[in-house]
């Protein structure tokens, strides 16, 4: 046996994903400040705001039973767009918004399906995004599809609240168990059902008996499982939540841990109901003793009010120092002229020891009333500084022109410690303001990020990079769901240039943006000469650009009506006689408001980080609701004293990446370099026409219900709406994105470079066939610090039986990898051996198992078990059509590849 060392993570990881302030609290058995969002495209129908109400009120209900009396919903928000009418009966809202809101309603993109579904691509236990209702899944009767409304919500919330996955799957409907039998994926396997074709044509269906594949052994494609109407099963909310007799999770007596699905696969085959036991939901909640809920949940109606924003900037003496003050006027000037949107209602103060109003707020109605805004932003820098006086000085300043606090945001930007921040925290915590905190520099005041998490606000840390304070605003963008609100950042890049040089860079336009597009030049000496070139070969000059009034060192240029789609290009000449660092800033807007434009979110899993333990950089490309694949994206992190570290973001399916093909682009983060604040922004870039669209249905979904034998008869559902296979992509065009993800804090970390105490990441894409008298494994491979590197080698470990190479991996026989070499992390592993010394005839089920371990001896986890087995194809007019209750098929010879995503 190889000698090893294993290193176990504790990972606290209990933070909503994407830096989101969940405004939920668990309290007395009651969930309080769930926010149902309806987008602002939604058209205004009372009966949607009614079934919402039904909807939560029978989930509160079945919730409260399937936790065993432990949970159910008191208090929630109902969201209503400002799009829609007022009414008397709509309050004004606090913190809760669109963008941070647990439910959206939203229409699907490309018609997309009504499926309702969680948005969640985080490890087991982590809570998701958000769940996406249709309003016509609101609307309609789905009652035989998916079961009752309130019922769908108990799965998603599941998903939402305590990061478990389904018992089912699509991909792979059927597997072989230990048994030999053929078995539909699921949790329980005491559902009960049978397994037909459908086939439908002019509005009629008939089923026939699924027929054995004869080169797999499994069922053929497309083959289904209809379950019975009637069961006596309770179990499972995550399979089958539609079924009558379902009421309960999957526990450890009942969880099926062979069923290749995703619970099992990213649980580590524990059951849905031992990871929500161990949620921090339930680590001090204890069971009620009354049999029902005590009281129905209670409902607020609000309404979006018109976006109200209060600059509040330090102008203390630490600003003079770094061309921090030019670099905050700069940001600040960007975001008013383009990134707060027309309507919006803005504000400014500046702030040393002493604070002062610059602005009431104003209505943004033009440039002209944005530049007359940045008049006022402040030229000079000294004294000390006083967050509090600042922040009651926006109070004031919001107050003063008669609008209300709460729902009100304020951008706090400041390079300064104040011990007094602890004085107004309850006053902030009153005001219902929203808080986003800008730290500029690693002396900015520690408690910052207690501001913006505790009031639903983004936090931001700036330092060396010097575009970051405008990547920060440039990410404060509408939090209402409205398209056409939102501003784009196509391009962020500072150049460092040497004297009478030109540089020259290019910007894709696609065309789902162009509206309000603007090019930003700034520059620390001197004004350089700039050349810009459309795509139609329209060029402007340095003329075109408009230099600002404030001596700030920026020069912009709108872009008149739409900007054209293609490459614009643009030139720079550094004309002054030193060196000198000029940065070149692209944002636009939506082109048209029915069509969603690209766009990248990124965040870290968690805020805060403990050396070792590892973060991982998520980052979600999408039109709409559809996942964008085939694209380089990068992630900068920068830490406090301004060292930058750059990953590529892969959407493999390994290591710290859930799903392959999901949009959702993911890497570990573990190059530590001291404690503080770390940055994050990312690039997501699609060149030379690789980027396509997924027209796949979502994961981590409410399972649509084929249909259900009753009384002995099959009663189909209408066929799901068609959507094409995974291989079929819709193509677009070439884009450029470029987004801030905030920061988080890193603590307990040695300073500069230090050996890593990491081992490989585990494999979770085993694959085993058999060829002729050998097995063929392929999987990705991990690295040698998680999925960084290269491992030094691979233990592979075979076994007869599941559960002894599940229990017991160390002691199963060990496969000679001596001529196995891996490959660097990402990489396409492959590896051929004969299952020496078992005997092998037809029938023969084998399963499979890989740790890898890197230079400093310390293994991976044991991978996912994959099962191959010995098979002789029968002629295909040999294959009996099989009966139709699984449990009765036998198989006795076949050999397959099966993915059985087992610890």
């Amino acid at each position: 046996m190889v000698p090893r060392l294993t290193v176990i993570l504790f990972l606290t990881l209990h933070l909503l994903p994407g830096m989101k302030s969940s405004m939920v609290n668990l309290i007395n058995n009651g969930y309080d400040g769930i926010v149902i969002a309806i987008n602002p495209s939604v058209p205004e129908d009372e009966k949607l705001i009614q079934n919402i109400k039904e909807m939560v009120t029978e989930a509160s209900t079945y919730l409260f039973h399937a936790t065993k009396r432990r949970v159910y919903f008191r208090n929630v928000s109902i969201l209503i767009p400002m799009t829609w009418k007022s009414k008397s009966e709509y309050l004004m809202p606090k913190q809760e918004s669109y963008d941070q809101a647990e439910v959206i309603v939203a229409n699907p993109y490309l018609k997309h399906g009504d499926d309702p579904y969680t948005l969640q691509y985080g490890r087991c236990g982590e809570k998701g995004q958000y769940i996406h209702f249709t309003p016509n899944f609101l609307l309609t009767n789905n009652l035989p599809i998916y079961g009752s409304r309130g019922r769908a919500f108990v799965h998603e919330w599941a998903h939402l609240r305590w990061g478990i996955f389904d018992e089912y799957n699509g991909d792979q409907p059927f597997y072989i168990s230990r048994r030999n039998t053929i078995e539909a994926t699921r949790c329980s396997t005491h559902i009960t059902g049978t397994n037909v074709i459908v086939k439908c044509q002019g509005g009629s269906c008939i089923t026939r008996p699924c027929r054995r594949d004869s080169q797999t052994g499994l069922y053929e494609a497309k083959c289904t499982f209809i379950p019975e109407k009637s069961q006596t099963a309770r179990e499972s909310i995550m399979f089958m939540q539609s079924l009558h007799s379902v009421t309960e999770f999957c526990t450890e007596k009942t969880h099926n841990v062979e069923a290749p699905n995703l619970q099992n696969k990213m649980c580590n085959g524990k059951s849905t109901w031992d990871v929500i036991m161990n949620s921090t939901d339930f680590q001090n909640t204890s069971p009620m003793t009354e049999m029902n809920p005590p009281t129905q949940p209670t409902f607020s109606l609000l309404k979006s009010k018109q976006r109200v924003v209060c600059l509040v900037l330090d102008k203390s003496g630490s600003m003079s120092s770094e061309d921090r003050l030019f670099r905050m006027n700069q940001a600040a000037e960007l975001f008013l002229i383009q990134i707060i949107e027309k309507g919006s209602l803005v504000g400014m103060v500046t702030f040393d020891s002493v604070a002062e109003i610059r602005n009431n707020l104003t209505k943004i109605t033009d440039d002209n009333v944005s530049e007359n805004i940045t008049a006022n932003l402040p030229q000079e820098a000294n004294g000390g500084t006083s967050i509090c006086r600042g922040l009651k000085a926006g109070f004031q300043a919001i107050i003063q022109s008669q609008q209300s606090t709460s729902g009100s945001e304020i951008i706090l930007l400041t390079d300064g410690e104040d011990n007094e921040i602890h004085s107004c925290i309850e006053e902030v915590k009153q005001s219902g303001v929203i808080i986003h905190t800008i730290a500029l520099g690693p002396s900015a005041a520690k408690e910052l990020e207690t501001l913006s998490d505790m009031t639903g606000g983004h936090r931001f840390y700036a330092n060396k990079d010097i575009n970051g304070l405008t990547n920060a605003f440039s990410r404060i963008s509408s939090r209402s769901g409205s398209i056409t609100q939102q501003t784009i950042q196509l391009e962020s890049k500072a150049l460092a240039i040497t004297e009478k040089k030109w540089v020259n860079g290019t910007v894709p336009v696609d065309s789902t943006i162009g509206n309000d597009t603007f090019f930003v030049v700034t520059w620390t000496i001197k004004k350089p000469e700039i050349l810009l070139q459309d795509p139609k070969g329209k060029k402007y000059k340095t003329s075109d650009f408009k230099e600002d009034k404030l001596n700030i060192h920026s020069a912009r240029l709108r872009i008149p009506g739409i900007a054209e789609t293609g490459t614009w290009t643009y030139s720079l000449l550094n004309n002054h006689a030193s060196p000198q660092i000029l940065t070149v800033t692209v944002t636009t807007r939506a082109r048209s408001p029915t069509t969603p434009p690209v766009t990248a979110t990124a965040h870290m899993s968690q805020n805060t980080a403990h050396y070792p333990s590892p973060v991982i950089v998520y980052a979600q490309v999408s039109q709409g609701f559809l996942p964008v694949l085939g694209i380089n994206v990068t992630a900068i992190i920068e830490t406090e004293d301004g060292h930058q570290v750059t990953l590529e973001l892969w959407d493999n399916g390994a290591g710290a990446d859930t799903v392959k093909n999901d949009g959702i682009y993911s890497r570990y983060f573990t190059d530590y370099r001291g404690n503080g604040r770390y940055s994050l922004k990312v690039h997501a870039e699609a060149r030379n026409n690789t980027a396509r669209l997924s027209l796949r249905q979502p994961q981590n979904k409410a399972l649509y219900i084929p249909g259900y034998i009753e009384n002995g008869k099959i009663i189909l559902n209408p066929p799901r709406p068609e959507v094409k296979d995974d291989l079929a992509k819709a193509e677009i065009e070439d884009f450029s994105r470029l987004t801030s993800g905030g920061s988080f804090t890193v603590s307990g970390a040695p300073p500069g470079n230090h050996p890593s105490v990491l081992p490989p990441n585990k494999i979770i894409d085993l694959e085993a066939k058999f060829k002729e008298d050998h097995i063929q494994l392929s999987w990705t491979a991990p690295g040698n610090v998680l999925d960084k590197g290269k491992a030094n080698s691979y233990i592979i470990r075979i076994s007869k039986s599941f559960l002894d190479l599940q229990k017991d991996f160390d002691n199963a026989t060990l496969v000679n990898t001596s001529s196995l070499k891996p490959k660097e992390a990402g990489s396409d592993e492959n590896f051929e051996f004969k299952p020496e010394p078992f005997r092998i005839e037809n029938g023969t089920n084998f399963y499979i198992a890989v740790q890898a371990i890197n230079e400093a001896n310390l293994t991976s986890e044991v991978s996912n078990i994959a099962q191959a087995i010995k098979f002789i194809p029968m002629p295909e007019d040999s294959v009996p059509a099989l009966g139709t209750k699984i449990s009765a098929i036998n198989l006795a010879i076949f050999a397959l590849a099966m993915i059985l995503s087992i610890v």
